[in-house]
C-alpha cells in the first residue's frame, strides 16, 4: 500500500525525533542549535526544513572582516575577544595594530549583528568591501538553495491539494523574482525604500506649504477657462445680461472648489495640526468672496435679472457698494493668480540633486566587459550589469555613454565631460583617471575599474548634496513656522477691519471688500522663501562649480571669517617636489645619504617621499661608487610622535680595521623645526633655501637634503584677492621660520606659523581662535583634525587627495573643493557675502511689504484683486532677486 502524504509527514517527524534523541545521547544540545539558527527543526513538520538542510545550515560558515574605530587599549582586546568567543559558533580575532577584526560565524548570522556586538564595547565596525562582495555573491547561492528547499517542501505538503497549473505558476513567479533580483530591478534596500517614500511624501517641504503634487497644469488651465468669462462679465457691464449673476455662480464653482482645492486642503491639514498653513488667508478669501456673492444673489436685489454691476478695478468706491457688489471676480482671479504663481515658481526651481541623478549610472544597466579566455588567450567581450562589476575589471565605454565607475584609462584617448564635479571638459589618455558620472564625448575608451557603486565619487557627491538638502529642508521648515504667524495676524486684522468699516460707515459691502483686501495682500510665502530660495540656490550653484557645502550655516560663517589658515603642503604648493641639494656632514658620502633616504621613503606616497625615491634612483643609475650596493633594503618602518621616520636599513659600514660590510642599522629622517637643532654645515644647508630633510643613522646626523616645491599657479593671485577683501592669510608649516617665511613671501601670505608638527596643528588653530579670530582652515586630509577645531574647515583637492570617496563623509570638513585649485577659495568668500546680502535684502523687503500692505488694506486703499496681485508680485520679486545667487562671477 503506498504511503500517503500524512503518513509520510508522521514518518519524517518520528525520524527527526529519533535524530534528536541520538544527538542528545551523544552530548549535542540541539536546542542551542535551534536558538542560534533562529529555527525550530521538527516543531512544525509542515513548515520546517529537513534534517539534512539543518545540518547543512549548521556546517555552513562564513567569515567577515571589519574595519574598527575607537579601539580601547591593547590590554582590553583580549577580554573583548574572550567575551565574544563565548557566544556559540562565533570566533573573533582582533588585530590591534591594523584596527581589523576577523570573524568566523554561521551563515545565518548577519553582519549588523556582529557590528552591534562590537559597538557594545565602544567600538564602531564597518564591513570591508571584500566581505561585502563575498556576502552578495553568496546570497545568489543561498537564494537558489532556499528556492530548491521550498520546492521540495511544497511538493511534500501541498502536492495533493494544488493543481498542476497553479504549481507551475508559482514556480514561474519564483523564477521571475530571482531573475529580477539578478537584473537589479529589485535592488532597493529597506532603508533606501523608506527614504524615497519619505522624500516623496514631503515633496511640498512641510504641511504648512500647499502640496506641490496638487498644483498641476491641468488645474490651472481648467481654472483659466472658467475664470475668463467670469472676469470679463464682472468688469465689463456691456457684457452683462439677464441672469448673468446666476451664470457666474455656475462658472465659478469649478474654480473655487477644484482650482483652489490645493489651498483649501493645506488649510484643513494645518488646522488639523493646529498650525496655520501659509495659504490659509488666501483660501479663506476665496471661499468668503464666493459665499458672500452667492448670498447677495440669493437673498438681495442683486439676484434680480435686471441687476447690473460696474465695479472699480483699482480702488474701492464706497458709494457703489451701497448698491451691493459681487466678488466672483475676486474668488476666481485670486485662485488663478495663486495657481499661476505657484506653478511658475515650482517649474523654475530645478534642484541640483535632480540634475545630478541624470548622471548616476543605473545599477541594472549593462556595460561591455573585456575579458581574456584562459585557454585560448584571446580577448572576449560580454555584457554585464554595472552592479556586478568588480575592481580590476576592464570595461569599454563608447562615445556618448556615461562612465559608470571610477577608474584609470588603459586604452584609447578622448574628451570627457565631468560636469557633475564642476570640471570642464578635459582630455584623457592612458593612465588618466576618470570618474563615474562623466560623459565620454569623442572616442572609445577602455577603463580599468577602481571604485564601483557607493564608493564612486558621483555617489559621494550625491550623498553630500542629499545631506545638505535635508538640512536645508529643516531650515526651511523653521522659516515656514516663523512666517506662518502672519496668517492669524491677517485673519484678526481682517475681522477688525470689517468691524471698523461696517460700524464707521454702515456699508457692509465696503467693509467686506476691505477685509478681503487684507486677506489678499498678506504674503507669508514671501517671508518664508526670503532666505530659503537664495540659500538653496547658493548651495547648488557652488556644487555646480565643484564646491560642496555641508549646510547653510557655513555660508553665514564664511561671511564672518577674519583669517584663512593654509597648510602649506597640499594647498599652496604643488604636489610634485624635486631634490635641490644634498649636503653631507664631514667624512660622510653624499650619495649614501641620498640612497638611504630613498630606501626609507620607498613605501610612502607623500610628495616628499616620491621626490626622494626619484632622486635616489637617478643617483643609483649614474653612480660609479661600487662601495654602495645597487639596492638598499629598508624594513621595520615607523613614525614617532614628533613625525620623524625610522627604519632599519642595510648600509655598508667600515670598521676600525678598514673592512667594509653590510650591516642593518637604525636610520631616521626628520625635519628641523628651529635653528638650535642643527649646527655647522648642516645648519647652513637647512637654511639655504628649500625644505630640509635631515638623514641620520646610528644616532648621528649624516646629511641634509633640501627639496623644492613650486607654488601653484593660482596661489599668489588667490592670496592677494583674500587680502584685498580684508581677510588675513596665514600659513602653517613644519619648516624652520626662515624657510617657511621665505616661502610665505613668495605667495604673499601675511603670517607664517613655522615649526608646527602635524600633531600640534590642531592646537595651533585653537590658539588662534582663543584670541578672538574667526578662522577658516584650508588643507588636505592630513590635517583633518584641524577642520574639527576651526570655524570653517575646507578640504582642498578631494578628487586627487582622497583615495576612497566614502572617506569624505568623515573628514570633519564643512566645505569640500573637488578640484585641487586655490582660485575658488576667494570666489567662495565673495559668493557667501553676496548670498548673505541677498537674504538680508529679502527679509527687509518681505517684512516691509507685509507691514505697508496690511496698513493700506486696512485703510481701504486697495482693491481685493489688486491686493492679490501685489501679494503674488512680492513673492515673484523675491524669487527673481534670489536668483541673483546663481551668478558665478
Amino acid at each position: 500500500m503506498p504511503i500517503t502524504g500524512d503518513s509520510e509527514d508522521l514518518s519524517l517527524a518520528r525520524a527527526i525525533d529519533n535524530a534528536k534523541t541520538a544527538a542528545a545521547e551523544a552530548g549535542i544540545d540541539t536546542r542551542s542549535l535551534h536558538a542560534h539558527l533562529g529555527r525550530r527543526i521538527g516543531d512544525d513538520p509542515a513548515s520546517s526544513m529537513s534534517l539534512d538542510n539543518a545540518a547543512d545550515a549548521q556546517d555552513a560558515r562564513t567569515s567577515f572582516a571589519f574595519e574598527l574605530d575607537n579601539l580601547p587599549s591593547a590590554a582590553a582586546i583580549g577580554d573583548i575577544e574572550a567575551k565574544i568567543n563565548e557566544i556559540d559558533g562565533i570566533n573573533i580575532r582582533i588585530v590591534y595594530s591594523t584596527a581589523m577584526a576577523w570573524v568566523s560565524a554561521p551563515r545565518s548570522i548577519e553582519a549588523h549583528e556582529i557590528s552591534a556586538m562590537l559597538e557594545e564595547f565602544g567600538m564602531s565596525a564597518v564591513l570591508t568591501e571584500a566581505s561585502l562582495q563575498r556576502r552578495i555573491a553568496w546570497t545568489d547561492v543561498e537564494d537558489g538553495r532556499h528556492i530548491r528547499a521550498q520546492r521540495r517542501q511544497h511538493r511534500r505538503t501541498r502536492a495533493r491539494n494544488v493543481s498542476a497549473r497553479l504549481r507551475k505558476q508559482i514556480e514561474d513567479d519564483a523564477k521571475a523574482i530571482q531573475e529580477a533580483k539578478r537584473s537589479g530591478y529589485l535592488d532597493k534596500t529597506p532603508e533606501r525604500g523608506k527614504r524615497e517614500k519619505k522624500e516623496r511624501s514631503h515633496s511640498g517641504s512641510t504641511v504648512l506649504f500647499t502640496a506641490r503634487a496638487l498644483l498641476t497644469a491641468r488645474r490651472f488651465w481648467v481654472s483659466l477657462v472658467f475664470s475668463i468669462p467670469v472676469l470679463l462679465i464682472s468688469y465689463y457691464p456691456d457684457l452683462q445680461f439677464d441672469y448673468w449673476q446666476w451664470v457666474l455662480i455656475a462658472l465659478s464653482i469649478p474654480v473655487v472648489f477644484y482650482g483652489a482645492w490645493p489651498f483649501h486642503r493645506a488649510t484643513i491639514a494645518g488646522a488639523a495640526r493646529k498650525k496655520p498653513a501659509l495659504d490659509s488667508a488666501s483660501s479663506a478669501a476665496v471661499l468668503l468672496a464666493w459665499i458672500w456673492s452667492v448670498c447677495l444673489v440669493v437673498f438681495t436685489s442683486a439676484g434680480v435679472p435686471s441687476y447690473r454691476m460696474n465695479p472699480q478695478w483699482i480702488s474701492i468706491d464706497a458709494a457703489r457698494f451701497d448698491e451691493g457688489t459681487l466678488f466672483f471676480d475676486v474668488a476666481c482671479g485670486m485662485t488663478l493668480l495663486l495657481l499661476g504663481g505657484r506653478l511658475l515658481s515650482h517649474t523654475t526651481r530645478v534642484r541640483y540633486a535632480d540634475v545630478l541623478a541624470k548622471y548616476r549610472p543605473d545599477p541594472s544597466a549593462l556595460v561591455t566587459v573585456a575579458t581574456k579566455n584562459r585557454k585560448t588567450g584571446q580577448s572576449e567581450k560580454q555584457q554585464r550589469a554595472i552592479q556586478s562589476l568588480n575592481v580590476g575589471d576592464d570595461i569599454i565605454i563608447e562615445p556618448g555613454e556615461i562612465i559608470p565607475v571610477d577608474g584609470a584609462v588603459i586604452g584609447g584617448h578622448s574628451e570627457v565631460d565631468a560636469r557633475p564635479f564642476g570640471i570642464k571638459s578635459f582630455s584623457v589618455k592612458v593612465k588618466s583617471t576618470v570618474y563615474a558620472g562623466s560623459v565620454n564625448k569623442k572616442n572609445r575608451l577602455k577603463i580599468r575599474v577602481r571604485n564601483t557603486g557607493y564608493r564612486t565619487w558621483i555617489a559621494a557627491v550625491h550623498r553630500w548634496i542629499d545631506q545638505a538638502s535635508r538640512q536645508q529642508d529643516a531650515a526651511d521648515e523653521r522659516a515656514t513656522y516663523s512666517a506662518s504667524i502672519l496668517v492669524p495676524i491677517s485673519l484678526f486684522l481682517a475681522a477688525c477691519t470689517f468691524t471698523f468699516w461696517s460700524m464707521g460707515t454702515g456699508n457692509i459691502n465696503h467693509a467686506f471688500a476691505a477685509a478681503l483686501a487684507v486677506l489678499g495682500v498678506v504674503a507669508p510665502v514671501a517671508l518664508a522663501v526670503s532666505a530659503s530660495v537664495a540659500t538653496r540656490q547658493g548651495l547648488e550653484t557652488a556644487a555646480r562649480r565643484g564646491i560642496l557645502i555641508a549646510q547653510v550655516d557655513n555660508l553665514r560663517q564664511l561671511d564672518q571669517v577674519d583669517a584663512v589658515i593654509f597648510n602649506r603642503v597640499g594647498t599652496l604648493a604643488e604636489n610634485d617636489m624635486i631634490v635641490e641639494t644634498v649636503t653631507a656632514d664631514r667624512g660622510e658620502n653624499p650619495e649614501l645619504v641620498l640612497r638611504v633616504a630613498g630606501a626609507m621613503a620607498l613605501e610612502s606616497n607623500h610628495p616628499l617621499s616620491r621626490a626622494l625615491v626619484r632622486a635616489s634612483r637617478e643617483a643609483r643609475d649614474q653612480s660609479t661608487d661600487e662601495s654602495i650596493p645597487h639596492r638598499l633594503e629598508a624594513s621595520h618602518h615607523e613614525f614617532d610622535d614628533d613625525g620623524n621616520f625610522h627604519a632599519m636599513v642595510e648600509i655598508p659600514i667600515t670598521d676600525s680595521e678598514g673592512d667594509t660590510q653590510l650591516r642593518s642599522v637604525e636610520a631616521y629622517l626628520w625635519r628641523p623645526r628651529n635653528l638650535s637643532q642643527l649646527s655647522g654645515r648642516l645648519a647652513a644647508a637647512a637654511l639655504s633655501g628649500g625644505i630640509p630633510i635631515v638623514v641620520g643613522w646610528k644616532g648621528k646626523d649624516r646629511g641634509v637634503i633640501t627639496l623644492q616645491d613650486h607654488a601653484k599657479s593660482d596661489a599668489t593671485e588667490a592670496v592677494d584677492t583674500l587680502e584685498a577683501m580684508g581677510i588675513e592669510t596665514m600659513m602653517m608649516s613644519r619648516d624652520t621660520y626662515p624657510v617657511a617665511r621665505r616661502y610665505g613671501d613668495s605667495v604673499g601670505v601675511s603670517h607664517v606659523l613655522a615649526g608646527v608638527q602635524p600633531r600640534d596643528k590642531p592646537q595651533a588653530v585653537r590658539s588662534i581662535r582663543i584670541h578672538g579670530v574667526n578662522a577658516a582652515v584650508v588643507g588636505d586630509p592630513s590635517i583633518k583634525e584641524c577642520f574639527r577645531v576651526a570655524n570653517v574647515g575646507m578640504l582642498l583637492g578631494a578628487l586627487e587627495n582622497v583615495d576612497n570617496p566614502s572617506e569624505v563623509d568623515h573628514m570633519h570638513s564643512d566645505i569640500v573643493f573637488l578640484e585641487d585649485r586655490v582660485a575658488p577659495i576667494p570666489w567662495l568668500f565673495r559668493f557667501a557675502r553676496r548670498i548673505n546680502k541677498i537674504v538680508h535684502q529679502n527679509f527687509v523687503f518681505a517684512w516691509g511689504y507685509n507691514v505697508l500692505g496690511l496698513i493700506a488694506a486696512c485703510a481701504g486703499l486697495i482693491h481685493p484683486m489688486i491686493a492679490t496681485a501685489l501679494m503674488l508680485a512680492s513673492s515673484i520679486l523675491i524669487e527673481l532677486h534670489s536668483r541673483l545667487s546663481r551668478k558665478t562671477a
